[in-house]
């Protein structure tokens, strides 16, 4: 099941963050480090009703945050597909909980509320060397839109529906 966060799910977020930092170490993927993300950027997140846990028997074992776009750096793009997207941010999945499909349920959880606004697409960022979830991403049909260098990132993009 996939919620809102609550404050007393922070300090589980952030154990999962933790996690997931050390897990791309092993991986040797440099996008993250002990400094973030953790439970301070969570908690602007829950402060802006944002922070998306997903839930297996009452356990957190993943979490995402979905905004509407308004990240200075995603403007430095200009051949973007559309103007109106939300953005995930900060997705994690406790590595105990890997290939049990967490991250697809947040990722479909995200174009659900997509399909249900006047939004048309979610865009996302990830490391160059994140194989990973640059695999995921290319499974799921998003498009890669070029190089965000101000943070270092690659973007990406899915159209989930046209302007009208």
């Amino acid at each position: 099941m996939i919620t809102l966060a609550t404050l007393k799910d922070l300090d589980r977020i952030d154990e999962i963050a933790v996690l997931t930092i050390n897990n791309m170490k092993q991986s040797n993927i440099p996008q993250w480090t002990l400094e973030y993300p953790r439970k301070k950027h969570y908690l602007k997140d829950i402060e802006n009703n944002s922070l998306y846990v997903y839930k297996d028997n009452d356990i957190i074992i993943g979490a995402m945050t979905l905004l509407k776009e308004n990240d200075p750096p995603y403007k430095t793009i200009d051949n973007w597909l559309t103007d109106k997207s939300f953005v995930i941010h900060r997705m994690i999945v406790d590595p105990s909980y890997r290939n049990q499909k967490v991250a697809q349920k947040l990722l479909n959880f995200a174009c659900e509320q997509v399909l249900k606004s006047e939004y048309l697409s979610i865009k996302i960022d990830t490391h160059l060397e994140n194989y990973k979830m640059r695999k995921f991403l290319t499974k799921n049909k998003f498009v890669e839109i070029g190089f965000l260098e101000v943070i270092d990132r690659l973007a990406y993009e899915l159209v989930l529906k046209e302007d009208l």
